[in-house]
């Protein structure tokens, strides 16, 4: 169930991302590099997550400036996302895993600070400027920061466990 209020996004927010850094911290670098059948590693999905937060951060900001929402990002539509996180794995080839966890944490605590300094109202009182749908702030944040930790800790877990096989 989405979050209705910033305590409980928050808090979700917080949950998932400590479950998801319990799942990393110990992971090898070879683990993390390791590519499944669809040629995308741990660490791919890792600084994907992470850059889904910056995504977030300049949606927000480009909307409130009333300056027009390039979403998902400038270039692409949201049919093009096999393409876009392509060349973003493109992009992100070159950082190590330990730059990939770093970048997960700095942008995970940019998350938690741009949400504590939005009231209720703010994420949850009507759609979010230049979002261009119905979703409130709380919702893309959400989508961008716990809902996307769950999904890397499932693929994880996935990955894992398909390896051990």
């Amino acid at each position: 169930m989405p979050a209705t209020t910033k305590t409980e996004l928050l808090t979700a927010t917080d949950r998932e991302y400590a479950k998801l850094t319990r799942l990393i911290a110990d992971l090898s670098e070879t683990d993390a590099l390791m590519p499944d059948d669809d040629d995308t590693s741990i660490k791919d999905v890792i600084g994907h997550r992470a850059h889904w937060i910056e995504l977030l951060l300049g949606w927000y900001a480009d909307g409130q400036a009333g300056k027009q929402v390039a979403f998902p990002a400038p270039g692409y539509k949201w049919n093009q996302l096999k393409a876009y996180n392509a060349d973003l794995r493109a992009a992100q080839k070159n950082l190590t895993w330990d730059d990939t966890r770093e970048m997960l944490y700095e942008n995970h605590h940019r998350l938690t600070r741009f949400l504590s300094a939005l009231s209720d109202a703010e994420l949850y009182g009507g759609p979010m400027k230049g979002g261009e749908n119905h979703w409130t702030t709380g919702r893309w944040a959400e989508a961008a920061g716990a809902s996307h930790y769950r999904s890397a800790g499932k693929y994880i877990r996935k990955t894992l466990k398909s390896r051990k096989r």
